[in-house]
């Protein structure tokens, strides 16, 4: 196992730079996912990681060890790709152990290290079949089993269960997470997906636009987001945000007129957005107004989307709801839950 860690890191292709900078520290043992939209730059850090992207200024160390200018196979490392990259005429245990083989490592130990690995991964009874015979979920163990042959200071994952189908991706989660609990590997995984980001890491990069919008574990980001990039991307659904202007030090005053006691410090007449999640809004008798647009029974939960001050609100509601589209109903939410941004730059601002 090692740490890495990334130092004022810049990439760019010619005269377009796409990492800004950055600087993150992972911990020796630690589950890392990075996460964010397309584009966002995960991806191209993993790899620059891996050593397949050169690093256009900054530095990436894996342990004591400077690794810029060293060959990925230097690295120590092994990535699993959301492609699986399976050897098609090779069978699982010839595709588990092939790296192994190149390297001149002898058969019994090959053969031990991939008995080992599919044990590990359920993988006993299948390796004598090709890929060509396996689901996508046993193909991707496979790649992991791979992965896992090489005994590598560091696993990369670059989101490896993005072609799976909803239920298996599911499963896979649980897999992914009980490996690294078994093998306490460093692992960096790479993912659009935020319910992925909060389910598996021990700690999440927020990454937009190639800079870090935040790091903390998945709580510290889903409680205490510090930017309304981080507030409305990590968690599902989103966080809502409605416009708002500061009446006085206690009142905080909607679009459509409604106001809501809101203390805070902020000074008067100055622009706002309050951000409250779905879970945290109320049903009530007594709040603000609002228009009921759509209601979405899921079984657990039903979801109410409603017309807010100009903006469009989400609830998510345990109990049965007995309410329809374009009725009114009062809605209010807890102070002490709810987040104020600054509409112009976005970060979180103390209330």
């Amino acid at each position: 196992m090692s740490e890495i860690q990334i130092s004022s890191l810049k990439k760019a292709y010619d005269d377009v730079e796409v990492i800004h900078g950055i600087d993150a520290h992972i911990e020796e043992g630690e589950f890392t996912v990075l996460v964010g939209p397309s584009g966002c730059g995960k991806s191209t850090l993993l790899r620059m990681i891996a050593g397949l992207e050169d690093v256009t200024a900054g530095d990436i160390a894996i342990g004591d060890t400077i690794v810029n200018d060293l060959a990925p196979r230097e690295r120590n490392i092994a990535m699993v790709f959301q492609n699986y990259a399976l050897y098609p005429h090779m069978t699982v245990a010839e595709n588990m152990g092939y790296a192994l083989k190149i390297k001149r490592t002898p058969k019994a130990e090959i053969a031990e290290a991939v008995k080992e690995a599919a044990v590990i991964l359920g993988l006993e009874n299948l390796l004598d079949r090709k890929p060509g015979q396996l689901s996508g979920g046993q193909r991707q163990r496979v790649a992991m089993g791979r992965a896992i042959v090489r005994a590598p200071e560091v696993f990369l994952f670059d989101e490896p269960l993005s072609n799976l189908d909803a239920k298996l991706r599911v499963k896979m989660r649980g897999e992914i997470k009980k490996l690294h609990q078994r093998l306490g590997t460093t692992i960096v995984y790479v993912t659009h997906d935020q319910v992925e980001a909060m389910t598996m890491a021990d700690k999440i990069i927020v990454l937009n636009g190639g800079h870090i919008s935040q790091v903390g574990s998945p709580l510290e980001l889903y409680d205490h987001p510090a930017n309304k990039f981080v507030a409305t991307f990590i968690g599902s659904p989103a966080m809502n945000i409605i416009p708002a202007k500061v009446i006085d030090k206690d009142t905080l005053h909607l679009t459509d007129g409604q106001s809501v006691d809101f203390p805070n410090t902020l000074p008067a007449d100055a622009d706002v957005e309050i951000g409250i999640r779905p879970e945290d809004l109320e049903l009530t008798v007594d709040g603000l107004g609002c228009v009921v647009d759509l209601i979405e029974p899921t079984g657990a939960e039903t979801m109410v989307s409603v017309s807010l001050a100009g903006a469009t609100v989400l609830l998510t509601v345990s109990e049965r709801v007995s309410v329809s589209s374009g009725e009114r109903i009062s809605v209010k939410f807890p102070t002490a839950k709810s987040h104020v941004f600054d509409p112009k730059t976005g970060e979180r601002i103390s209330k």
